[in-house]
């Protein structure tokens, strides 16, 4: 494999671990073990029967976790402790090849890739819950899916495209977590009211965290008609 078709792989299964580690691991392991593509040595042991079955079987159960509100966020939260690690080790096998500073660099590369879009995934799903229908979490996790399939097939066969999109992912992910971050906070002020919480006053108006005195820090908002 030339450079830039690690540099692909290795990013590749780091981003899509984020999102879907089960599905991500089966397709390289399908790929591999049917002959269209030649896994670098490290990552071979994903073409094994067994590990494509273990992950056939985990992307069942997320299958079907991931389309009930409510479950499908603990299932995310249980999953910051695998998906995150497994990205950044996945990454890092890919390079072993190559030498000890290579695949170093891709597991902390790798590991804040795979972060990046798990926090994507799982604070997303934590808005889309809050829709009173349920066909928008099974369209999020079927698109999900269907990206992370596309998008190991073409770190695959289209390294150079694949590596563009990547980088224009980081740059939406920069601009995006922090809405993102805001929304899930707000809707956890939410909950903690309607369970009889008393939340915080920025909390409790989300309106004035865009007060531009509060903005500039130092001053506090004027107090409330008596």
């Amino acid at each position: 494999m030339g450079i830039l078709e690690t540099i692909a792989l290795s990013m590749g299964i780091a981003w899509a671990s984020g999102i879907n580690l089960y599905a991500a691991i089966g397709t390289l392991g399908i790929l591999g073990a049917t002959g269209h593509m030649v896994l670098p040595e490290e990552l071979q042991i994903l073409q094994d029967p067994a590990v494509i079955a273990a992950a056939g079987f985990m992307y069942c159960v997320e299958f079907f976790a991931d389309k009930v509100p409510g479950v499908d966020n603990t299932w995310d939260a249980l999953h910051s402790f695998i998906r995150i690690p497994a990205g950044a080790v996945l990454a890092a096998m890919a390079v072993g090849h190559v030498s000890p500073a290579a695949e170093l660099s891709a597991l902390i590369i790798g590991g804040g890739l795979a972060a990046t879009s798990h926090c994507l995934k799982s604070g997303g799903r934590v808005l889309i819950n809050t829709s009173p229908e349920p066909f928008s979490n099974w369209v999020a996790s079927i698109g999900e899916d269907v990206v992370v399939i596309a998008g190991i097939t073409a770190a695959v066969f289209a390294p150079v495209p694949f590596l563009v999109l990547l980088a224009l992912f980081v740059l939406l992910a920069i601009w995006l977590l922090p809405k993102i971050w805001r929304g899930v906070k707000m809707v956890f002020a939410r909950l903690k009211t309607l369970f009889g919480g008393k939340p915080a006053e920025a909390e409790a108006r989300p309106s004035e965290l865009f007060n531009p005195k509060l903005l500039k820090g130092g001053e506090s908002a004027a107090e409330p008609p008596r």
